[in-house]
């Protein structure tokens, strides 16, 4: 593969790299103290209002929709050309909502882009493009382990001109969002099909009888509210119309795999970009503090953390890229292993970094006064997200293990 960016890629940087400058880290503290008026109000999961200037920035930029490839309203990035833009927006957390490259939105409109028929597109997937709405992505159940996907339980059952659902979800990413006007739901349509024809996606409007949304889920503590805003719902008796079915019932589980692909290779990209916000801010504390006579910079294994962490990052970027190629290539199939072993390997490098920069920043990184606990806790549940490590390593082992057997 080339490993220079072409001259459009270039460009798209240097302008988020801009935005990210010059308006997104200046707007952090901003987003921060209108987050802690809206909760001391009650009112925990609006928007700050900067946020809509921040999007209407963004548009106003042209670096809205970056991620999406195959639709006239996206950019038409390949995936390796989308990569180092991804890293970028995962330097601040409020970035990737301000150009509406967030998840689960990001592969909920995929999924409506490819899968959808165009009543769905015009009714869900044009105000999502446009900002207006946000959408949420229920799998996961509290009952299985959801890592194995044909384990899901909740029903999706026909009758007449209807669907009806029963089932329980959690960690329904987005759903607390006041403006989530979508949930995108997988369940079971035919249990006696054979292994990975049983289950089928369906979309179900906000406010759909029989649909209740019990609690918000925390990550560590966290809300999520700048990020996935989980919640756990019931489903009972709740009957959509039969055309929210997408693409046929017996798909969903090929839909989850068409989904989950380019979903986690943009997670890696994101925590790339935490991983450099974290040697920055490493690098930064270090300077600028003294102990035992001389900067913390001056310090051995000080040096050394700072060494390992530009290591891995270089080394999980490396393998990124080559990821992004092969999608690009050979199709997500072919790039099945690379897929997974950056799911592997980039979080749980993000984590070792950003713990590194919280020891050095000693009691202040733990505290709010920094973004790194969060960031750590992000980066910890990235490990679960769209599959845990050990599924993903499974999934490697049998295929190497292949080539001898």
């Amino acid at each position: 593969m080339d490993f220079a960016f072409d001259a459009r890629t270039e460009e798209l940087r240097d302008q988020l790299l801009a935005f990210v400058a010059e308006v997104a880290r200046p707007a952090e503290k901003v987003f921060a103290d209108q987050v802690a008026e809206l909760a001391e109000q009650g009112r925990i999961w609006e928007r700050p209002p900067v946020m809509e200037e921040l999007k209407a920035e963004a548009k106003a930029r042209g670096l809205w929709n970056l991620f999406l490839a195959h639709h006239p309203e996206g950019a038409g990035l390949t995936n390796l050309q989308y990569a180092p833009l991804a890293e970028i927006t995962g330097h601040s957390g409020i970035v990737p909502e301000a150009l509406n490259c967030a998840a689960p939105d990001t592969g909920n409109m995929e999924l409506l882009a490819q899968f959808g028929t165009k009543e769905q597109q015009d009714r869900w997937l044009r105000p999502l493009l446009d900002g207006e709405i946000r959408s949420a992505f229920s799998m996961t159940e509290p009952d299985v382990a959801s890592s194995d996907a044909t384990n899901i339980s909740t029903r999706i059952e026909r009758d007449g001109d209807v669907y009806v659902i029963n089932g329980r979800k959690w960690w329904s990413s987005g759903a607390m969002a006041p403006n989530c006007e979508l949930f995108i739901v997988m369940g079971k349509t035919d249990p006696s099909a054979e292994r990975h024809r049983q289950q089928s996606m369906i979309l179900v409007p906000r406010g759909s009888a029989g649909m209740t949304i019990k609690r918000s889920m925390h990550v560590f503590g966290y809300n999520d509210g700048t990020h996935g805003r989980h919640a756990e719902i019931e489903f009972r008796d709740c009957r959509v119309p039969a055309g929210n079915i997408i693409a046929g019932q017996g798909e969903g589980f090929a839909i989850a795999q068409a989904r989950l692909g380019p979903g986690r290779i943009h997670h890696c990209m994101r925590q790339l970009g935490a991983a450099e916000r974290a040697l920055e801010a490493m690098c930064r504390r270090v300077t600028e503090r003294v102990a035992w006579g001389k900067p913390l910079a001056d310090q051995g294994v000080i040096q050394d953390w700072i060494a390992e962490s530009r290591v891995r990052i270089e080394a999980a970027r490396l393998l990124v890229l080559k990821t992004a190629w092969l999608m690009d290539t050979v199709g997500n199939k072919g790039a099945h292993t690379e897929i997974q072993a950056i799911k592997v390997l980039v979080p749980r490098t993000t984590q070792w970094i950003i713990d590194r920069a919280i020891q050095a920043h000693g009691a202040a990184g733990v505290s709010q006064d920094f973004p790194l606990a969060q960031m750590y806790a992000g980066a910890r549940a990235v490990r679960l997200a769209d599959g845990p490590d050990e599924v993903h390593k499974r999934s490697i082992a049998h295929r190497e293990l292949r080539k001898y057997r």
